[in-house]
């Protein structure tokens, strides 16, 4: 499962995207259009704009957009930015491997090799599934966005 802070930096990502080239939003929008928490809603924000995701603006007409296109955002970098490691063990993680205390040997570690299918469909949607596709899934089936 993702976390309430990933869910909620979805939401925030997706208004943000609704704005794409409209200018910078203000926290307190986004928050009351999606009923997060201002306060966690700005640490979230912070976060993804630390990681590039987002830019922000201070001042009179201020608040954060975007830095890329909404197409360019994929889940799988909001998750790892937000909730850390997509794999269901850190022997099988990309970005955030680390050695399983219990393992005697991860060549002939049969569980690591179903974890590692598990790691790659869960990332076959989430590399491939964009802020784009979370705007059009207001307006699609469940099934399509996974098209």
């Amino acid at each position: 499962m993702i976390s309430k802070k990933a869910k909620y930096a979805l939401k925030a990502l997706k208004v943000l995207a609704e704005q794409y080239g409209k200018g910078p939003v203000l926290i307190s929008y986004i928050a009351e259009k999606e009923k997060i928490p201002k306060k966690f809603l700005e640490a979230i924000l912070l976060d993804l704009r630390n990681n590039g995701v987002l830019q922000s603006q201070k001042g009179k007409g201020g608040g954060y957009l975007l830095r890329v296109p909404p197409g360019e955002v994929n889940f799988s970098k909001v998750l790892r930015i937000i909730d850390g490691p997509i794999a269901p063990a850190l022997c099988v993680s990309m970005f955030f491997y680390g050695r399983c205390d219990d393992c005697k040997d991860e060549e002939t570690c049969s569980l690591r090799t179903v974890l590692e299918r598990w790691r790659d469909a869960n990332l076959a949607v989430l590399d491939k599934t964009t802020l784009n596709d979370l705007l059009q899934a207001e307006n699609a089936e469940p099934t399509d966005i996974l098209s």
